[in-house]
């Protein structure tokens, strides 16, 4: 069977000696995406779009060291503690979704507590373009060959050539998607019902959302911890995504029975 071969090269453009990434270009489009559609909440709601810069500054640092942090510790953590300088290494790669997930969550208390404002409001429509941020991302991983799915023989398997020649899973591709769609969802809840939803259902709906298919794209996916996970009878990521699935159904049925 002919399958389709992925052999794009990671890097965009180079000026001499400095090389732009694919995955940098994706990264940063996410950002500027998030902050374009928080200053259309803000408009919608009457906040002052000022405030965002700042809270920005506090996401994307909350995201970068949450991430780096969540790689290091979660799915490579000998070889980080061996050599902690390492840790600080962002530009070698490895940044892990849980735990950026867990950065911003923490970025965000500490913003609300300086500005006075009410967290779960401001979870929620946050968690709207996170989503989005989830789908570029997973692009930039398509873009960069990495976090492949297992070998399979289905019709619409890719071959990474810069991994190796046997048909995979697109794994980027179905959580990158899926995330599209959360997001696609969570705007049209949001645009309808905003007036009536109680604080934290968006954030919920979100956490499910998201987790559920990090769960079941897990399946699939070549695993990416370095020690072995068997005895729980799940993937690290698995393993990661039970936690803020269960946060999840919590707050989904605090903020229904409030």
């Amino acid at each position: 069977m002919e399958h389709f071969v992925w052999s794009v090269n990671p890097v965009a453009f180079s000026f001499g000696s400095l090389h732009v990434f694919w995955y940098g270009m994706l990264f940063a489009t996410a950002i500027l995406a998030g902050l374009e559609f928080m200053k259309w909440v803000y408009r919608v709601e009457g906040k002052n779009v000022d405030d965002l810069e700042t809270m920005f500054i506090y996401i994307v640092i909350g995201i970068v060291v949450g991430a780096r942090l969540g790689h290091c510790l979660f799915y490579d953590p000998s070889y980080y503690l061996a050599n902690p300088m390492k840790i600080f290494a962002v530009w070698e790669g490895g940044l892990a979704s849980h735990g950026g997930g867990m950065g911003v969550i923490i970025a965000l208390y500490i913003f609300t507590k300086k500005f006075k404002l009410n967290y779960l409001w401001l979870l929620d429509r946050v968690a709207i373009p996170t989503a989005l941020f989830g789908f570029f991302v997973r692009m930039g991983n398509f873009m960069n060959s990495e976090i492949v799915g297992d070998p399979t023989n289905v019709p619409w398997a890719v071959v990474f050539s810069r991994v190796d020649s046997l048909p995979r899973h697109p794994a980027q591709l179905y959580e990158g998607f899926s995330y599209l769609i959360i997001f696609i969802a969570l705007t049209l809840l949001y645009k309808i019902k905003r007036t009536t939803l109680n604080n934290g259902t968006l954030f919920s709906l979100f956490l499910i959302g998201v987790f559920t298919v990090r769960f079941l794209v897990e399946f699939v996916k070549v695993k990416q911890a370095d020690y072995d996970t068997s005895f729980l009878h799940m993937s690290t990521g698995q393993a990661l995504s039970v936690p803020f699935l269960l946060v999840g159904f919590g707050m989904l049925i605090w903020s229904l029975k409030k």
